[in-house]
């Protein structure tokens, strides 16, 4: 069981990286899950979006990824989040778990993303057609 890729980055994400990144022989299933930018959020309109990290994002993210690795429900998983700013439909996020059967790729892809986004600490500043903005996910 195996973490293949985990990292932060502030340049544009690539899903068939982290296709690649979990494939191989023994896998039955890859789950994916890719979050982009909307141009939307709780009735407004957004026109950008930038995302901070903290320093230890990228160690907690990972830190994470092994945990999940290491019940053995995964063979491989891969998760990697962009900061900066975005644009609307750019992509903010790509999980990758692949697994022996596809019930296992999808409840690990679920469980790391719902884990991500509620722990590992990056913010999200929405700017909303109106000039208002707002802090999304600040401790």
């Amino acid at each position: 069981m195996t973490v293949t890729l985990s990292e932060i980055r502030d340049a544009p994400l690539s899903v068939d990286e982290v296709l690649r990144s979990v494939s191989e022989p023994r896998v039955g299933g890859v789950c994916l899950f890719v979050g982009m930018v909307r141009d939307h959020d709780k009735g407004q309109s957004v026109e950008q979006l930038d995302y901070s990290a903290h320093p230890q994002a990228a160690e907690t993210a990972r830190d994470l990824a092994e945990r999940l690795a290491a019940d053995g429900r995964s063979v491989r998983i891969a998760v990697v989040h962009r900061v900066g700013r975005l644009e609307i439909g750019d992509i903010a996020v790509v999980v990758g778990v692949s697994a022996e059967h596809r019930a296992a790729a999808f409840e690990v892809c679920r469980e790391l993303i719902d884990e991500f986004k509620a722990t590992v600490p990056i913010w999200k500043h929405q700017r909303f057609g109106d000039g208002r903005d707002e802090w999304v996910g600040l401790p």
